[in-house]
């Protein structure tokens, strides 16, 4: 059943904003004004050449990254999304398959080069609604769902830019053993009361997706005393029968100038995953602070539209939605751990509020 609610004004608001960087962000590349070196100072080598000659210069070319995002570790409260779990691990020094290559032509400006990594992830996500403790579904609340998946996706600099391309296999509904693991974890773990709805969940559906997002790290790079503060404005694209989705936003960063390049941090979708990539710091310590606002015009959410081939729960959702985020990541030699705040805006009619959940991720180079 679908029913209407109030409209996501402050939702629109700022994911038009947001959106508005998807016309800005090729311009600001294009404008070599703009590129600057570690300093700020304007002709500098490109971002390209810097993470190269790291990467050239370690032969620790690996990275594992574990990311957790949950409501209990944001606003405190349990449902809606509920729970997800990431497992990437990222190769620096990956021998490309001929199909990369081929992949890399089709993409303008996309080049496999010294920076180029492949990476495979595995993850399970679980929504519910607010309320778990009825056995019933509600008709003005979001449906019951797991998700279960596998990815394997490229990253590579380019000049300036950064691109990510990524294809995810994987099934929703009960073989994603969402409702299995949720009242494992609330019986063995939080000790929170078992849910009752997993038996209204949407029904088995094999999910395929492919993503793309391209970002201008260090877009505007500045150095304020001792710290150094930048811009990275994106945009991106999600096709699939889960989610499809085109996105924009951008993150700002702040961190001692003495501290080497990192990205963002990985999340879970629709959030493009962060490779997770960080330089081990030469005086063993670093850190960085971190905010920014994601803008989706969306135009499925199979967990909010239901089912792709069969009737199932469904509500009606709001075609745009936005995240806002903020946070911080504390690196030791080869280990890097971040958390990171999430407040995203209505996601769909008769939503009680927004909602507000933690991510922590711990990557280890070696």
């Amino acid at each position: 059943m679908k029913h209407q609610g109030q409209r996501n004004d402050c939702g629109r608001v700022f994911c038009l904003l947001a959106l508005a960087l998807l016309f800005c962000a090729p311009a600001y590349a294009a404008d070599s004004s703009w590129d600057t070196d570690q300093t700020g100072k304007p002709g500098g080598p490109t971002v390209e050449s810097r993470v190269a000659d790291s990467i050239n210069a370690d032969n620790r070319n690996h990275i594992i990254t574990a990311v957790y995002e949950n409501d209990l570790i944001g606003s405190g409260k349990d449902g809606e999304y509920t729970n997800g779990a990431r497992l990437t691990y990222i190769d620096l020094d990956a021998e490309f398959p001929d199909w990369a290559y081929n992949i890399a032509d089709a993409v303008p400006t996309f080049a496999i080069n010294d920076t180029s990594s492949i990476y495979y992830s595995i993850g399970q996500n679980m929504f519910t609604p607010r309320t778990i403790l009825s056995k019933t579904q509600d008709p003005h609340d979001r449906p019951w769902a797991g998700f279960l998946y596998a990815s394997i996706g490229m990253a590579t600099l380019t000049d300036n830019h950064a691109d990510e391309i990524e294809a995810t296999l994987g099934v929703v509904g009960p073989w994603s053993l969402a409702a299995n693991t949720q009242k494992w974890i609330h019986a063995h773990v939080t000790g929170s009361p078992a849910p009752q709805g997993w038996s209204n969940q949407l029904h088995n559906e094999p999910a395929l997706m492919l993503a793309w997002q391209r970002s201008f790290p260090e877009t505007w790079a500045k150095d304020i005393g001792p710290l150094s503060f930048s811009t990275t404005p994106y945009y991106g694209v999600t096709v699939g029968n889960v989610y499809t989705f085109a996105n924009t936003g951008f993150n700002i960063r702040l961190r001692p100038g003495s501290n080497k390049w990192q990205d963002t941090p990985s999340r879970v979708r629709p959030a493009m995953p962060g490779t997770g990539f960080f330089e081990i710091p030469e005086k063993k310590w670093g850190w960085y602070l971190f905010a920014g606002i994601d803008g989706r015009a969306v135009a499925r959410n199979i967990f909010l539209d239901g089912n792709t081939f069969g009737s199932s729960y469904s509500i009606n959702k709001y075609p745009l939605v936005a995240d806002a985020n903020a946070g911080f990541a504390l690196t030791y030699d080869q280990l890097r751990i971040s958390y990171t705040l999430v407040y995203r805006t209505k996601e769909f009619h008769d939503q009680a509020a927004p909602q507000t959940f933690g991510a922590v991720s711990l990557g280890y180079r070696f």
